[in-house]
């Protein structure tokens, strides 16, 4: 029997229903420059094209800043195909997206500590 968890199209057997590709409309590129770290924020414009539901979905986790990469997590999609679901909210004005910034040391050893800590504390 087949039962929604958290993410859409979702079944405690067979995993995700529909496939990744069929999610993006099987392409493999965004239209807009997003980088796993680029934060984007829903803008209020409600889109005027059709969308699909993980669409939906991405949108209503972009109320605040939040990265590509959490975006992806939480859909539970891999991060090309969440790019392009973003990428088409941006191009019908409903997001708008802001690169990374980077400071002189990207690497910083305290960050990078702070943010295996946090990834180990959602375990």
């Amino acid at each position: 029997m087949a039962r929604r968890q958290d993410g859409p199209w979702l079944d405690d057997a067979a995993g995700r229903l529909v496939r990744p590709y069929t999610v993006s409309g099987g392409r493999t590129r965004p239209t807009a420059a997003l980088d796993l770290l680029s934060l984007v924020m829903a803008t209020g414009t409600v889109p005027q094209t059709h969308l699909g539901p993980e669409h939906a979905l991405a949108l209503g986790l972009c109320d605040g800043p939040t990265s590509v990469a959490e975006v992806a997590a939480h859909l539970r999609l891999p991060a090309v195909v969440t790019k392009v679901l973003l990428s088409d909210l941006v191009d019908c004005g409903a997001l708008t997206a802001r690169a990374p910034r980077f400071h002189h040391t990207p690497t910083d050893r305290s960050l990078l500590e702070a943010v295996l800590d946090g990834l180990r504390r959602r375990l």
